[in-house]
């Protein structure tokens, strides 16, 4: 379906092309896969951060909300530098049978769905779940500290969660943005590694099945 636009100074119509990013009933079982997904995860997410937060102390609570933030910086990298990366160098890298040239390929034609996976998903469970680890923090502060200690504690706690949530993420954007050819190959370089780990495994079992 195309998209007209008329021009407020000449009066053309000038036509828009809808990109195809295809069929419907695929994109439907992606909409539906990603929100299953992110059910199971954010809640798995969830259950354990609110376990691990709940018999530590603060300082250590608060490394784990840090952790939390920072894997939610890095798919956020991931996520940018797959949309932003070129595809041309990484077929030459593959002519040349370099190792991970291929997934590097599939990553970036496959760029909605892991850029929805790494910035959507995980990106924002990432923040949501360092928000209410933030809270759990702050609640803890509540119990011991005095009223003007305990308003002083959640400012600051707060603020610096959404300044490096938020800082953290403007970093990463422009790293993503300047070495994103980079990025994608080490990424792929890292699933080709697990991929064949994973076959290797599942072949050793074959193997062992043949033997009997």
């Amino acid at each position: 379906m195309d998209g007209n636009y008329k021009h407020p100074e000449h009066g053309r119509k000038v036509k828009f092309k809808t990109n195809s990013v295809g069929s419907r009933k695929d994109n439907l079982k992606w909409v539906i896969f990603v929100t299953l997904f992110t059910f199971v995860v954010s809640s798995s997410l969830s259950l354990i951060s609110s376990t691990l937060l709940e018999d530590k102390n603060i300082y250590i609570s608060f490394l784990i909300v840090l952790f939390i933030i920072l894997i939610g910086i890095i798919f956020d990298i991931i996520g940018i530098a797959v949309t932003a990366a070129e595809e041309a160098p990484f077929h030459a890298m593959a002519s040349r049978k370099l190792y991970g040239a291929k997934q590097a390929i599939k990553l970036m034609r496959n760029a909605n769905k892991v850029s929805s996976i790494c910035n959507d998903v995980v990106g924002d469970i990432c923040g949501v779940i360092s928000g209410a680890a933030s809270g759990f923090i702050v609640i803890k502060i509540a119990s011991t500290a005095s009223g003007t200690a305990q308003t002083l504690a959640s400012i600051g706690i707060t603020g610096t969660v959404a300044a490096m949530t938020i800082g953290g993420k403007a970093i990463g954007k422009t790293i993503a943005m300047e070495k994103s050819n980079y990025i994608v190959y080490k990424v792929a370089v890292i699933l080709k590694f697990l991929t064949g780990r994973l076959n290797f495994i599942k072949f050793g079992t074959k193997t062992k099945n043949k033997r009997k």
